[in-house]
């Protein structure tokens, strides 16, 4: 059983949860590899042939997912690293870009719907990143192009970081690159490495929110709210913007309050003229989550609300009810927001959108509001 300072430790650095790395033998001679092992000293390393699974003496899947976390592969990815937001054409999507960088991460939410994607449970993270910088310079060799790209979408951005030192690498390649901005999205306050970063406005960081009750009872292993808010205040600090995220937002008891509270507490800690954008998106998820989670996490309750199957095969709450989400947020954040900061729903659909308060044809525009809210700040 964890001591309560083991666990505080790993709220605030959820690389502490890793027991044992596997490395492919590819890739054991690569400098970034060596230094990503001359961090995790004192974690046990074991070399596996490439593309062999890992032995992580875990029970039989889904269960399986909980020990997977404390298990890293460090291999190669083999296929590309930059690809679009896989959004759908039936809601509005804003145009991001997605940088992978791995598969699963440390921590542990009732709701992430990598449980429905992933084919394995261990985390995976890839060190082969000359391959991942060539398809960045191919990509922004396009100038006629403003790109928003994001390495949170398989993995969190910064739960690993003390260990992979990423940040520092994508943060340096991405300073002098005018067509685009990098975001990185995160649960955790693994911030250090970005402390003293020329990062000349081209990264974002970006932390996810939610009620009190849902960030305590769902988001198990992250950090609090008042830790990711303090670790907000160091980015701003350092130069950074801003970003938060509330998705999922979950219908639960007393998801009023909790959520006006975690806004009125984000403006009374976080610069608004800091905050590029602030996003809005209900709780979705493909049908095969639900049985997943339920078993992994038996007493969560939101998963046995009432749900429809939407346009893109997800199940989503009743219109009437995300809308009714959806206003009771956007009262609060308009009341406090700065006016340059883009709000926004995420991939829903115009009639929502104008439901919601938003003019005619504003949510069409929404890449293009989104590239304003950072460059008109460069």
């Amino acid at each position: 059983m964890l001591k309560n300072s083991d666990y505080n430790q790993q709220r605030i650095d959820p690389a502490r949860h890793i027991r044992k790395i596997f490395l492919e033998e590819s890739c054991r001679d690569l400098a970034y590899t060596r230094e990503i092992l001359d961090r995790a000293r004192d974690i046990e390393v074991e070399i596996i042939g490439d593309r062999t699974v890992p032995d992580i003496q875990a029970g039989p899947y889904p269960r399986s997912l909980t020990k997977g976390k404390q298990y890293l592969l460090l291999c190669k990815n083999r296929g590309s690293f930059f690809k679009p937001c896989p959004g759908t054409r039936e809601y509005c999507c804003c145009d991001y870009q997605v940088l992978n960088i791995g598969m699963n991460c440390p921590m542990d939410c009732v709701y992430c719907i990598l449980q429905a994607y992933l084919n394995n449970p261990w985390i995976s993270f890839f060190v082969n990143i000359e391959d991942l910088l060539s398809e960045l310079d191919l990509a922004l060799a396009h100038k006629n192009q403003f790109w928003r790209i994001g390495t949170g979408e398989f993995t969190d951005s910064l739960a690993l970081d003390s260990l992979t030192g990423l940040s520092k690498v994508l943060v340096a390649y991405m300073r002098d690159k005018k067509s685009a901005v990098l975001e990185l999205k995160t649960k955790s306050v693994s911030v250090e490495n970005l402390k003293d970063l020329d990062h000349g406005g081209r990264t974002i960081v970006a932390w996810s929110l939610n009620s009190p009750a849902i960030m305590a009872g769902e988001e198990l292993k992250t950090a609090s709210l008042d830790q990711r808010l303090q670790a907000a205040v160091k980015c701003a600090q350092w130069g950074y913007r801003l970003a938060f995220h509330f998705d999922p937002i979950i219908y639960h008891p007393g998801w009023r309050e909790g959520y006006a509270e975690t806004i009125k507490k984000l403006f009374d800690v976080v610069p608004a003229e800091k905050i590029a954008w602030i996003s809005l998106g209900g709780l979705r998820f493909l049908p095969s989550l639900r049985p997943t989670a339920l078993t992994r996490f038996p007493n969560s309750r939101f998963f046995h609300e009432e749900f429809i199957m939407g346009l893109d095969g997800k199940c989503r709450y009743f219109r009437s009810l995300r809308v009714e989400l959806y206003r009771h947020l956007l009262y609060h954040l308009r009341q406090r927001a700065h006016p340059a900061t883009c709000l926004y729903l995420c991939m829903e659909s115009e009639e929502i959108w104008q439901e919601c308060g938003f003019a005619p044809g504003q949510a069409g525009r929404l890449p293009l509001d989104l590239d304003r809210a950072v460059c008109d700040s460069l």
